[in-house]
């Protein structure tokens, strides 16, 4: 590895170490609907955020609160004196990626066979107070 590379690495390792977050790899629903249910919450005060989620119809909403839950209590490790009600934490950011996608085959008339693509996603919640 060249050095500027290796610089760059070790910035952003101490960088991770000062932000929270909590990741969700291959969850079974598409990035579209995932993204519809984290527009919601986006830039929105972290308790304020599980009230919309809690009450959201949405299935992808369920496990956005699991996630956010998560985070908060990553940044309660972190920063061990303070309680996040006080120190004003927002969603700073989240962001929705495509994952691995699934190929099924659905039988079709006259022999013919249609490809189904069943797609999952990656999702990424940062934590941050509010300054």
């Amino acid at each position: 590895m060249g050095v500027r590379k290796k610089n760059r690495s070790e910035q952003n390792k101490e960088a991770k170490k000062t932000i929270s977050f909590a990741k969700l790899n291959n969850c079974p629903t598409s990035p579209r609907k995932m993204r519809k249910v984290t527009d919601l919450i986006k830039g929105q005060d972290v308790f304020k955020a599980l009230g919309i989620l809690q009450f959201s119809p949405q299935d992808a909403a369920k496990r956005v609160e699991k996630l956010l839950k998560s985070a908060i209590a990553n940044w309660e490790a972190k920063n061990e004196g303070s309680r996040p009600e006080e120190s004003n934490l927002i969603v700073k950011e989240i962001q929705v990626d495509s994952a691995r996608m699934l190929k099924r085959i659905q039988p079709a008339p006259q022999g013919r066979a249609h490809r189904v693509r069943k797609r999952s996603n990656h999702v990424t919640l940062i934590v941050d107070s509010l300054k």
